[in-house]
């Protein structure tokens, strides 16, 4: 892929420009960095250092291993990313990642990302300030399709090509006064989708382009550009003296279809989470300062950039002391540690998604929901049943639970239990006749956060389903474009 070959030969040049400075204060920023990684890898000739080259392959800036599952069906991809940043006099920082990565079966993606944010008075909102630019392209040999609605059957099982170019920006901006202890945040985006459907290419299952048409599969036959534009509220305060975290999402979408208008629509999503720890406060406590949202001080830092937000504060004493302290070096991502302590919480979640279609128009079925194994963008639902099992405009959910640290392991024990349905028209979306899917399994952790999902799920009508996902952002960062 050119674009792999484009990272490695960055890597490349890198390392050639580095070997050629000085280890000084006139050395460029990159020029340190990949100098220090190269030193770093150096050392996988002695024993005691393969944990620290391990993390350097698969963590290290501004280079490494870009590995992460795609779409579900399509594999764990592997490839390259590049990771730099800069810090500004203002406080503001801004950080940048390209990656690329492909799978066995020829699905690949590839793109650039670019996070701006300010740090006033070097204190981490929960809410900070953030203006998120990319660039991303995907393509997918595999995605399956078994028709419209929730009572479709295994019968009629089949199988398209999916591509899908999201170019975007998006912010947010978090109230200030009495509002910003709530931690509200007006969010927004604007994006351009460019989708494209092809034949599936699946020998022992039939192609969506043969077994169904525009009727059964509006936006089959064509597929139009969109302006995508969405606004929302984001609400995430911490209650009870940080022993219950309340993370609430209202967006409302707009997919417009300058080209087609018959493909033009909206969508409404709510998205209510609540987590409660088992312990006294949340897990990620980091010297004297408590977070209280693990992911949250990750949430600045792009898909393949696991420092914190803060940066001195991610890296501890030891590590600060031995790093080469350049004024703008790249700031170390969390050790791949043992637990220390015990942490669990319990998390419980309500979602909802509404569509509206004006009069002759309809919702394309590539960007509608979907319930069962995971959908498009990897998040599991109703894990019971088949990869993209039910789909329709509308979905709602409830799910519950409860994760806890296994001695003194990286690793958690998982168990949730999902209730949901889908429905053709907003008034299926009732608490009613809801599917139900129980799961249990393990979450592999790196620097304290879920990485790695080994699901085993059952209680559906269809059987049961194992799920082994690996995530797309590196340790549990902010989360790449949605495909729909």
């Amino acid at each position: 892929m050119r674009t792999a070959a484009l990272l490695a030969a960055l890597y490349l040049l890198g390392n050639a420009s580095a070997s050629s400075q000085d280890a000084g204060m006139n050395e460029s920023r990159i020029h340190r960095d990949f100098r220090v990684e190269k030193e770093s890898l150096a050392s996988c000739t002695k024993v005691a250092k393969l944990m620290d080259c391990g993390q350097t392959l698969v963590l290290g800036q501004p280079m490494h291993i870009a590995v992460g599952s795609l779409a579900p069906q399509d594999g764990v991809g592997f490839g390259l990313a590049f990771v730099e940043h800069k810090n500004f006099t203002n406080e503001w920082r801004a950080s940048w990642d390209v990656d690329a990565v492909a799978t066995l079966n020829g699905s690949w993606r590839a793109g650039a990302y670019i996070k701006a944010f300010r740090l006033p008075g070097g204190m981490v909102y929960r809410t900070a300030p953030l203006i998120d630019l990319y660039s991303q392209s995907i393509s997918l040999n595999r995605v399956d399709y078994y028709g419209l609605g929730p009572t479709t059957t295994p019968l009629a099982h089949s199988t398209y090509g999916f591509s899908e170019n999201v170019t975007g920006v998006s912010a947010a901006i978090p109230l200030g006064g009495s509002l910003h202890r709530a931690g509200i945040a007006v969010v927004a985006e604007l994006n351009g989708r460019f989708p494209s459907v092809r034949s599936g290419s699946e020998s022992n299952l039939p192609s969506a382009t043969t077994l169904f048409d525009e009727a059964t599969a509006p936006g089959l036959t064509r597929q139009a550009a969109y302006l995508q534009p969405s606004e929302g509220i984001r609400i995430d305060p911490a209650l009870f003296k940080d022993h219950i975290r309340l993370n609430y999402l209202v967006q409302f979408q707009q997919f417009v279809a300058p080209s087609a208008g018959t493909y033009s629509f909206r969508r409404l999503n709510g998205d209510f989470n609540h987590e409660i720890p088992l312990y006294s406060l949340f897990p990620g406590k980091l010297g004297k300062a408590y977070y209280p949202n693990r992911a949250a001080q990750f949430s600045h830092a792009g898909p393949d950039d696991c420092t914190a937000t803060s940066g001195e504060r991610n890296i501890s004493r030891k590590r600060a002391a031995t790093a080469d302290a350049h004024p703008d070096a790249a700031r170390p991502c969390p050790i791949i540690s043992t637990t220390d302590k015990l942490e669990g919480s319990i998390t419980l979640r309500a979602f909802i998604s509404e569509s509206f279609a004006g009069s002759g128009s309809v919702v394309p079925f590539y960007f509608m929901p979907t319930i069962g194994g995971s959908d498009i963008d990897g998040a599991r639902i109703l894990a019971s049943y088949p990869d993209y099992r039910f789909r329709a405009p509308n979905l709602l959910l409830f799910r519950g639970t409860i994760e806890h640290s296994i001695g003194k392991l990286p690793l958690g024990a998982i168990l949730s239990v999902d209730e949901g349905k889908v429905g053709l028209r907003r008034d299926d979306v009732s608490i009613d006749h809801l599917r139900h899917t129980f799961s249990a399994g393990l979450t592999v952790h790196a620097g304290g956060l879920p990485l790695i999902y080994l699901q085993f799920a059952w209680g559906g009508n269809e059987g049961s389903h194992t799920t082994t996902t690996i995530s797309p952002s590196l340790l549990g960062n902010s989360s790449r474009p949605s495909l729909f």
